[in-house]
């Protein structure tokens, strides 16, 4: 329940995000209201990157709101992105409520949506990330697989101060030359 200038709303949040508040605690709570003809919801989030999950996770057939809170309760952005990215469906399947189908269908739905998830920053700031996700989502758009694409950029060697395009520049470098070598084969 939270406490809006006297007004209390319930909203649902993941296990996580529920540990993260106190009672009388101001918080911050990124929200979406579901609308539905018999009720309408509330679901919290901690950050708009989660915010952002759960819309995508709901866009898939058969991933209702609670499937999709679940998903986030039981698995890291992270996780899921690189689960997403990797075809790896039995990491949905271990969440409560996801059956086999299902899991697939997120897998095969999600593809190519998540590749700003997947990379970890390597100096700690969020701008990083962002750089190094348009990067990957620039060489899926060249029409390289979005997991060459990770491996790519993950393995060139990034300073605080380079741009995109300086990854961007050494991931072709390192793809080319992989392309390269699967010829001489």
């Amino acid at each position: 329940m939270v406490d809006v200038n006297g007004v209390g709303y319930l909203v649902h949040v993941t296990p996580k995000t529920s540990s993260k508040f106190s009672l009388g605690e101001d918080t911050q709570l990124f929200t979406v209201l579901v609308v539905r003809e018999d009720a309408m919801t509330l679901f919290g989030f901690q950050s708009s990157l989660e915010q952002e999950l759960f819309d995508l996770l709901r866009s898939v057939t058969g991933v209702g709101p609670k499937s999709a809170l679940a998903i986030l309760g039981a698995l890291s952005t992270a996780e899921i992105a690189s689960a997403v990215a990797l075809d790896d469906d039995a990491t949905f399947r271990a969440v409560s409520g996801i059956g086999p189908k299902t899991a697939k269908l997120i897998t095969v739905t999600l593809s190519g949506k998540l590749s700003h998830l997947v990379l970890e920053p390597q100096t700690g700031t969020e701008s990083i990330n962002e750089d190094l996700g348009s990067v990957v989502e620039a060489l899926v758009s060249l029409g390289w697989p979005e997991r060459a694409a990770q491996e790519a950029v993950k393995s060139v060697s990034v300073n605080k101060g380079d741009g995109r395009e300086v990854v961007l520049r050494l991931a072709l470098g390192k793809l080319g030359s992989g392309k390269s070598q699967a010829g001489a084969n």
